[in-house]
């Protein structure tokens, strides 16, 4: 099952949206209380100032106490046409004046000589919003106190709170929202260094394990540090295989070598039967074979390792061929075999590691003296477009069609037989594609069966 991948910068916006959507929930929530109550004060006034008119327009005449109703005082309240409005008169002997006997406020009406007393309760099972003012009336023959009790319904008020608690809500959803914006703007943006490493990274050459030097903000400084100390180690490890393959091809080599001079020795006498000569010589073609499977193993090793650790540089096909040759060609090849090297006529120049294009070009010429030349091996160096090419080419049976995509791999070789290791193309193949090149065969035709050698040329900038 495919593991599920994370993204950083969901998971910031993610959280910062969380953040925003509790934020917003407890704005809404003071906007309905503070709406609410912007309701409550706009309606308590308007009660207010119709109860003061009230008292306002209380009289004494005779030793009796009278009130005239102004028409300003519900006007003001009429405003909220969904409200009834509801009132009664209480004189100083606790005798209705005038309106409803049975609103009673549910309060010490006492209480409202120091001032207005305003509380929300039901009159006839409706929500209703009550106001109590008090007057004193002081007259010879006639004084104590009157109030005046005036209640609405709450129809209006909460229209209007659910009103202002829209708009807030609205007001609201929008800064939420534009926060949210300009918080994905603020995470991609902060995170433009993450990719600016990145492409710092994939912009390095294959070979560069030097610290990588980048302006990166305080919180990249630990990841920019970790990943050069794991360079400095991997190139602490990188050097130490170059020692190993050093030393393993001296150490390997040498006793080889003499090995393969004792066994000529012991060849030269004449006092070996014909059973022992045999038997030498089949020693003789192991140790030949042993040092040939040897030396394409480290040169394997060798061009495996250099793809990954050596920096490329322009170089000149023709003249690491020309070096190719002389080495791979033996003086005493057989006389009757004609080899032939043709340079082009101009430089021919690529991006690449001579050492591993020279074991490339030496291992297709070995393999073709090995395994194909009867009489005649040319190789070539010539450019093509924008290609260079090294062709190596035999008189000999070649290899069918339907075997060379097989044959560049690993101990896979088109011969069968001892002393045929299947290093040879593989070798040459992977050097190839470490140079974005490839090695391609071309069919024996009338003459020659070719093996090339196909490797960009060299451009500026690249």
């Amino acid at each position: 099952m495919k593991r599920r991948e994370t993204s950083l910068f969901w998971r910031l916006v993610l959280r910062v949206a969380l953040v925003l959507c509790g934020g917003a929930a407890l704005l809404s929530a003071a906007a309905w209380y503070y709406a609410r109550a912007a309701a409550d004060d706009a309606y308590d006034r308007l009660l207010l100032g119709a109860a003061i008119q009230i008292t306002a327009n209380m009289t004494v005449d005779a030793g009796n106490l009278g009130v005239t109703l102004p028409s300003s005082a519900f006007e003001l309240l009429g405003l909220a046409e969904r409200d009834r409005i509801f009132y009664r008169v209480v004189g100083p002997d606790g005798r209705t004046l005038t309106g409803y006997d049975d609103l009673d406020a549910g309060v010490d009406v006492a209480a409202a000589r120091a001032g207005p007393v305003f509380l929300t309760t039901e009159y006839r099972n409706v929500p209703v919003r009550v106001a109590v003012v008090s007057r004193a009336l002081s007259d010879p023959s006639f004084s104590g106190w009157a109030y005046v009790v005036m209640a609405q319904t709450t129809e209006a008020r909460r229209a209007l709170a659910g009103e202002l608690t829209t708009r807030a809500m609205i007001l609201v959803g929008i800064m939420s929202l534009l926060a949210l914006a300009g918080t994905v703007i603020a995470v991609r943006y902060s995170l433009l260094p993450l990719d600016a490493l990145a492409a710092t990274l994939r912009a390095r050459d294959p070979q560069d394990l030097t610290p990588v030097d980048a302006d990166m903000p305080r919180e990249l400084k630990p990841f920019v540090g970790s990943i050069n100390h794991f360079m400095g180690r991997l190139d602490e490890r990188v050097t130490l295989l170059q020692r190993f393959i050093a030393d393993a091809a001296h150490q390997i080599r040498t006793p080889l070598t003499a090995l393969s001079a004792q066994v000529d020795m012991l060849d030269d006498g004449d006092d070996l039967d014909a059973d022992r000569k045999r038997h030498l010589g089949r020693v003789r073609d192991r140790v030949s074979q042993l040092a040939r499977l040897t030396n394409q193993l480290l040169s394997h090793a060798m061009v495996i390792h250099r793809s990954d650790s050596v920096r490329f540089k322009r170089v000149d096909l023709g003249d690491i061929a020309r070096k190719a040759f002389r080495s791979t060609v033996p003086i005493t090849v057989d006389p009757d075999v004609v080899v032939s090297f043709e340079d082009s006529a101009e430089p021919v120049f690529v991006r690449g590691d001579a050492v591993s294009l020279r074991e490339a070009i030496a291992n297709i010429i070995d393999n073709a003296l090995q395994h194909g030349v009867a009489q005649r091996l040319a190789v070539r160096v010539r450019r093509e477009d924008d290609r260079g090419l090294v062709e190596v080419a035999d008189d000999g049976p070649g290899i069918p069609p339907d075997e060379w995509s097989a044959v560049t791999a690993r101990f896979v070789s088109s011969k069968t037989g001892e002393g045929n290791m299947g290093l040879g193309f593989a070798i040459a193949a992977e050097v190839a594609v470490a140079h974005r090149g490839t090695v391609r065969f071309l069919e024996k035709g009338e003459r020659d069966f070719t093996v090339i050698l196909d490797i960009p040329l060299y451009q500026e900038g690249t």
